[in-house]
């Protein structure tokens, strides 16, 4: 047995080890949750213990009977909220898409397209709301080659969503006369790829930045370029 595989078996073990453990102490604490909480605030609740579960144990090491247990609920409730983990996970996908897009926005907004896409893309969040994204996204990037599911969740529910969102977006400006862009998918393709490739890290690789304003200055820098590419070609509004 070669030393690699050796430490994956005992990585395995460890995590399944710590599974247990947090089921038996979740197990042992009181239920007794308020009874008028409704679904909405009790989904929220579910949601949030299990996202803190998956980034302490991982998909893989995340039960249904565990997040029952540490949100004091009966795994009946559970999963009359969320019929499977997955449902649970596609849920938590839900909340990061609302973190790395601002949308949809009021239809009768009227701000300059680049503030407008400073706002969307929320380039300028605090530390605090971008550690919790790349949590996120770390966990999902791990998570993914290990269980197929999450990356088909992750395509279905993340990112062809968010660039539906912004590609809907972009063609409601065309249709407002504000900008010329022939294809609207393209250019919210186009707009992802530049902003996140800048605005997230990938695990175990150094920032590419030197602090934050330099990074802040070039996503403003990406945002001008690209509205000055769609501006109409009579000065629009």
């Amino acid at each position: 047995m070669s030393i690699a595989f050796g430490c994956w078996v005992q990585t395995k073990l460890l995590t399944k080890e710590r599974a247990a453990k947090a089921e038996q102490v979740a197990k042992s604490r009181p239920r007794g949750r308020p009874k008028t909480m409704n679904d909405d605030a009790r989904r929220a609740e579910i949601v949030a213990e299990a996202r803190a579960t998956f980034y302490e144990l991982g998909y893989g090491g995340t039960t249904m009977d565990l997040v029952a247990a540490r949100c004091r609920i009966s795994k009946q409730t559970l999963y009359r909220l969320f019929p499977g983990k997955t449902d649970l996970f596609t849920a938590i996908i839900a909340e990061h898409r609302a973190s790395m897009l601002a949308l949809p926005r009021p239809a009768d907004e009227d701000l300059p397209l680049d503030q407008a896409l400073e706002q969307i893309f929320m380039i300028d969040m605090n530390e605090a709301q971008e550690r919790e994204r790349d949590a996120f996204i770390h966990l999902a990037i791990s998570e993914s080659q290990q269980f197929p599911e999450i990356a088909t969740l992750l395509h279905t529910y993340g990112a062809r969503q968010s660039q539906q969102l912004l590609a809907d977006w972009l063609a409601e400006q065309r249709q407002r006369g504000l900008i010329e862009i022939a294809d609207a998918a393209s250019g919210a393709r186009m707009l992802m790829s530049m902003i996140f490739g800048a605005m997230i890290s990938k695990p175990g690789h150094p920032s590419d930045w030197p602090d934050r304003e330099t990074r802040l200055r070039h996503l403003r820098q990406c945002i001008a370029i690209f509205t000055a590419g769609v501006q109409p070609r009579n000065g629009g509004h």
